[in-house]
């Protein structure tokens, strides 16, 4: 019995971090420019979409491992691989002072 009430909690632990990951790379996928994709040169815009997409459905409607793995490795392809590189060619910055300008700090004109 302790086992099955495991499997269970850790099924459902499962289901809610590739979910929640296949809806947040979604939302990025969105949210990002197409342009940015192909001065990026990766994969357009609709095909990550349709991709994170089908990932998404498929976790939340046929919730099988194999399909959720398959569907994490390419969310965790777009996050690690795409989102940056879209990132840094939309002008994404990481870090920085609120006193950085889009060329770097302000140095009060020196």
């Amino acid at each position: 019995m302790l086992a099955n009430g495991f499997d269970s909690i850790l099924s459902l632990v499962t289901f809610l971090v590739f979910t929640g990951f296949a809806v947040a790379a979604f939302a990025f996928a969105a949210t990002a420019r197409e342009d940015a994709y192909r001065a990026a040169d990766k994969q357009t815009k609709k095909f990550w979409l349709i991709l994170l997409g089908i990932n998404l459905l498929l976790n939340l409607l046929l919730p099988m491992l194999f399909l959720q793995i398959a569907g994490l490795i390419a969310a965790i392809v777009f996050m690690v691989d795409v989102r940056p590189a879209l990132r840094q060619i939309s002008g994404g910055r990481r870090g920085g002072s609120s006193s950085d300008g889009p060329y770097g700090p302000y140095n009060g004109g020196r």
